[in-house]
């Protein structure tokens, strides 16, 4: 089978550079786990296994099976070069992603209605090229919206930050 041109182009991130790059982010996961379970116990005590123990182990066979993939997306004989993303198309997933990541992080320090009236805001403007006002007026509205439903209606409690406080909520 011929590759398209832009697979033979290498304008791109192959399949063996995806597989190598998610090795490396479950290697740092499974360093996490072997991390956080070494603090809680991850021996034998005396009356067998400590917390940690399994999930200490299961972290370090994390670790070694990503080594070996990591390893065999670089340097195996079968690796495929063939491009599994333009950096045009990563880039565009990009724009989504790494801010919905800060929305995530974001939450925690200002709440999920500060924080979603600006994920909102900031995609209508940057993306959506919507005047100040419709981006004010619909970043704040769908808020409001989402607050009084949940919060009034159903007596659900989400993450709150200081302006709710601040109103005494």
């Amino acid at each position: 089978m011929d590759p398209t041109p832009v697979e033979r182009s290498g304008k791109g991130l192959t399949y063996s550079g995806v597989g190598a790059i998610t090795a490396v982010v479950i290697f740092f996961l499974g360093v996490v786990m072997m991390a956080d379970n070494s603090r809680i116990g991850a021996g034998w005590g005396t009356g067998g296994p400590q917390p940690g123990y399994f999930p200490f182990h299961i972290g370090a066979i994390l670790c070694i099976a990503a080594a070996v993939v990591c390893f065999q997306a670089l340097f195996g004989k079968g690796r495929n070069l063939k491009v599994f993303v333009t950096w045009d198309q990563l880039r565009r997933v990009l724009i989504v992603l790494i801010p919905t990541v800060a929305y995530v992080f974001l939450i925690q320090y200002v709440g999920i209605y500060v924080a979603s009236a600006i994920f909102i805001g900031g995609f209508m403007r940057a993306l959506g090229k919507t005047s100040w006002l419709q981006t004010i007026a619909v970043s704040i509205g769908v808020n409001v919206v989402l607050f009084w439903m949940f919060e009034i209606q159903f007596m659900v409690p989400l993450p709150k930050g200081p302006l709710e406080a601040f109103f005494g909520y």
